[in-house]
Formats: C-alpha cells, sequence, structure tokens
C-alpha cells in the first residue's frame, strides 16, 4: 500500500504492528524514505499541499520509529 497522506501512515502502522520490532524499523524507515522522494518531487513541481502531507506522514512514522528504539 502506497502512503500517500496521514491516514495511510496510521493504517500501516498498524498493520506493521504484527511484524517483530526489527521488521517494522525496516519497513517504517523504507516507507520514510518513499516519502521523502515524494516530497521531492511534490517540491519541484511547486505542490505545496503535497509537500505538507508529506511531512505530516514522515513525522507520524518517525514517531513510531522512535518508540520502537526505546
Amino acid at each position: 500500500m502506497e502512503i500517500d497522506n496521514e491516514d495511510a501512515a496510521r493504517a500501516m502502522i498498524k498493520e506493521w504492528g504484527q511484524l517483530p520490532p526489527a521488521a517494522q524499523q525496516r519497513e517504517i524507515r523504507h516507507a520514510i524514505q518513499r516519502l521523502e522522494l515524494s516530497c521531492m518531487y511534490y517540491e519541484q513541481k511547486g505542490n505545496t499541499r503535497g509537500v505538507a502531507r508529506c511531512e505530516r506522514s514522515i513525522l507520524i512514522l518517525g514517531d513510531r520509529l522512535a518508540a520502537l528504539a526505546q
């Protein structure tokens, strides 16, 4: 599933919750990388709403990644 907004990020976190912590961390890191690329694309296109959506999704995933690291 492609993460393209905050709701999708939360849904994927819930889905990944069934995986071992190391696998969750790997999946979240990959999702963040994909979102960063999307963010750069939106920046080039001048789509500020797209950039904001990506950044908020990255923050949600980053929070979950930080929680797993504790």
